[in-house]
Formats: C-alpha cells, structure tokens, sequence
C-alpha cells in the first residue's frame, strides 16, 4: 500500500507519481487517478522502473477539481475534472504514443483534429447495471450485506455501489428511478444475486437509449432460480407506470449459467411489453438496434467519426475502385461509405448474425449498392477473387484489441492503395502503425475523437498511403 501524489497521466487513465530513491525516480502508475490528488494505492505489479497500481481512496481532492450534481460512479473517474482539461491531457498523451510506440516522429504536423463529443453530460446509450447482496457502502467505505442495484465497486466484481440517483452519463429519468425500481425488487422478497456464491434471482437491468426517439428499451436479467414466484405483471406496471410512452420495450431474459454474464448461453427471452428492438439514427441513415447488438455507445460523436472516415476515403489522389470496410460488424459504416461516396462498397465480417443486421439495416435505408460478406478477413480475397486488384481504399475499424499481426499482413497483402483505419485504442493501432511503415503504408493524417468524456478513452481515425517504392 502506497500513500502518493499524482503529477502527471499517461494514456489509459493511468495517473503518475514519482518516488525519490539515490538511483532517481521511480515511477509509480495509478490506474484512475488525477494529477493533483494524493492517493492511498495497491501495488499490483513491480519492475525495475516502476510499479503499476490499483487506486484504493483519493486522500486529497486535486486543486483542479469541481463540484458535479450528479452521483460519481467508477466508470467516470475524470468526471469532477474540468472537461478541457480532460481533453488536453488525452491528446497530449496520445500524440505520446505515436511518437514512442509508432515511431512517428513528425505525428504533430500529421495531427489534422480533436473532435469533442457534442454532448459532454448524458451522451451514452446503454448502461448496464447489476445486482448484488454485498455492498459498497460510499459513506463509510465498507463492505455490508444488503440489497444492492447500481454499478459494481471499482476492482471488484462481487461488489455493488447502489446508484441513487443521476450518474450524468446515460438518462436522468432512467437513473433516478433506481431507488424507486430497488425498492420495488426487494418487495418481492426475492433475492440479489451472491456473486460469490451464484445463487439469487435479480441479476442485472440493462438499459438502452434511442436519441432519436428518446425511448428506452429495458433487459431485466434474473437467474431460473424460483422464477415462477416472480411478478412479472407487476414488474412490467411499474416499468409503464415510470416510464410512460417513452418505454419501447420491456425484456425478461432468464440466464440459468452462473457465470458473470449479462446473455446467456443457455436460456430464454421474453418480450413483455412492446419490441425488443429501438431505433437510432445517423447521418441520415435508420438502425434497427436490439439489446444484444452492438451499435456505437456515444451515437453523437460516433456520427463524427463516420463523417471523418468518409472524409479520408474520398480525400484528394486516390484512383477508383471499390471501397472495403473489414470488421465492419453491423455495417454502419459500409452503409455511410455507400450513401456518401456513391462508390461499390463491401462489408467483411466473420460474425455471421452481424452481417445479417447489416443487411436488413441496408433494406430499410434503401441501399442496394452494397455487398456484405460473412467471411474471415485474412482469407477473404481466396474466397472472393472477384475483388482482387479492384480495391482502391480499406477500411479497418477492429475491435479494442487491434489486428493480430498475421491479419494485418493479410490486410497489407491486399495492395490497397489507401488504408483508412479506426480505432477505439490507440495504443494498438499505434502499434500497428509501426508494421505499416515496414510495409511501406506511411501516415498522412491522423484525428482523435472523444466519445466518452470523464474517462480515459479516446477514438483514433488515420489515414495511410502506400509510397511507391
């Protein structure tokens, strides 16, 4: 345990103190933490140059912070910094990595904009919140047992902080009735799921949020045990009671596996009042989203992202052909690529139920000049040798963890001239960054893209070209 006051943050929210020792100083990492404040830390893994740690309680307030009227929760550690802060030491870090782990030497004069999330407060579409018998006590920093509904205690996962009201991030409404619908859940005399133990019913409530159309679409996760005792016309009154016109649809989901997952492997869902779908609009172009797709947490400033990547793709000395989006899940992206450009486009993606969303999502808007494959992106090109030769841009929008080396050979394998690749970590695509160098793809311009203010993340969007030789 570790008592030290944060001077810096690298990127990944990870805050710095330094500790003097005769051989200079030694940094120490905290996950979370603020420059300015003095923290009480775990140190959860050494090295010769530092040490890495899980922050434990904030001893001291830094100078910067602020008051905010809605209740702090653990995913929203920058929430009482000022926002412009918040930004500055995001692209300040991340310009960071580039420079260190790319080796872009001259990432400044590539580094074309920041682009803040048009909301800073109440920007996200789905929240997921989870129920436990052991608390989190705020006041008094204690574990208790109790009926908890909220969000789970920062570095654990059998503990639950009870949400009282407005977190700020997702709908004021929806937050502020969690008192009301906790209360209502203990009535019943059914109990919290004991994570530790795996018994209980009441297990998660998952929201989403159409900005769109300002409803929401409720999951109500509950185990099998005793299920039959459950209320459930009474939970669905209370629901429509809360709610009104604004509840789209009321989800039932039975997950009888104990393991800490929200979708059940083996069980049952059931529509109890309503759809099991909302809708979601961007740049002009209707989404059909249910409870398990994934769609963009942050749809204002995703929509950003979307205008810029259309923007690398048609941006000045690129020969026609036909535009590739790979990883391109729910083909949101394909889609804009195809309304905005009026170019052929294809969408790869080796998640078969994803490229069916696609395609009914491209029915509704109309689009019938796209093509969508459910293929491995590394063997693409053998299966479709109709596109060989033909493809004039890429574009890459993995998942967190980045392209595996191997598919980013493949990826680099197909000559596209022009490579337009999003990313939600930046560390990886920097990474990555290094081994298209190699291969001869060299960084035009790069742009960041807040989509999750009071948090460490950010969105890359670059854009690369092939030197000729």
């Amino acid at each position: 345990m570790l008592e030290i006051t944060i001077s810096d943050l690298a990127f990944g929210g990870m805050g710095i103190g330094k500790i003097p020792t005769p051989q200079g100083d030694f940094a120490v990492f905290v996950e979370n933490a603020i420059p300015g404040q003095r923290v009480r830390a775990v140190v959860t893994k050494t090295d010769k140059r530092y040490a890495e740690c899980r922050l434990e309680e904030v001893l001291e307030r830094s100078p910067e912070e602020v008051e905010i009227p809605y209740q702090p929760i653990p995913g929203a550690p920058y929430a009482t910094w000022p926002i412009h802060l918040q930004r500055a030491a995001k692209q300040r870090s991340a310009m960071e990595l580039y420079r260190r782990i790319g080796k872009v030497n001259d990432i400044d004069s590539l580094f074309d904009e920041y682009l803040e999330s048009p909301l800073e407060w109440h920007y996200r579409n789905k929240m997921e919140y989870s129920f436990s018998v052991i608390r989190y006590d705020l006041s008094t920093r204690q574990e208790i047992d109790d009926f908890a509904l909220g969000f789970k205690h920062r570095g654990t996962w059998w503990m639950v902080e009870n949400l009282d009201k407005d977190s700020g991030l997702l709908d004021a409404q929806v937050e502020n009735a969690m008192p009301v619908i906790r209360e209502w859940c203990i009535s019943t005399g059914m109990a919290a799921w004991h994570p530790p133990k795996r018994i209980g019913f009441f297990r998660y409530l998952v929201v989403r949020k159409s900005v769109a159309r300002n409803q929401v679409l409720m999951n109500l996760v509950t185990s099998d045990q005793e299920v039959g005792r459950f209320d459930v016309k009474g939970f669905e009154s209370l629901c429509s009671d809360l709610f009104g016109e604004r509840l789209a649809g009321l989800i039932h989901t039975i997950n009888p596996d104990t393991g800490d997952r929200v979708d059940p492997l083996n069980g049952s869902t059931h529509v109890l009042r309503g759809q099991n779908f909302i809708e979601e609009e961007i740049l002009g172009l209707r989404f059909e989203v249910k409870m398990t797709s994934f769609f963009q947490t942050n749809p204002s400033s995703a929509a950003l992202v979307y205008q810029k990547v259309i923007d690398y793709v048609q941006l000045s000395g690129r020969q026609p052909g036909v535009i590739l989006d790979l990883f391109c899940g729910t083909g949101t992206i394909t889609q804009l690529l195809s309304k905005h450009t009026g170019e052929e486009v294809a969408g790869v993606d080796i998640v078969e139920s994803a490229i069916s969303d696609a395609r009914r999502n491209a029915d509704r808007n109309g689009i019938q000049s796209v093509r969508f494959h459910a293929a491995d992106v590394g063997r693409f090109l053998l299966e479709h040798p109709e596109y060989q030769n033909r493809i004039s841009v890429i574009v890459l929008d993995p998942p967190r963890a980045g392209i595996a080396p191997k598919t980013l050979r493949k990826v680099i394998g197909m000559g596209a001239p022009r490579i337009v690749y999003v990313s939600c970590n930046p560390s990886t695509q920097a990474r990555d960054t290094e081994q298209l160098a190699e291969a001869g793809y060299k960084m035009r311009k790069i742009s960041f893209v807040d989509q999750f203010p009071h948090t460490a993340h950010l969105e890359a969007v670059a854009i690369f070209e092939r030197q000729e030789a």
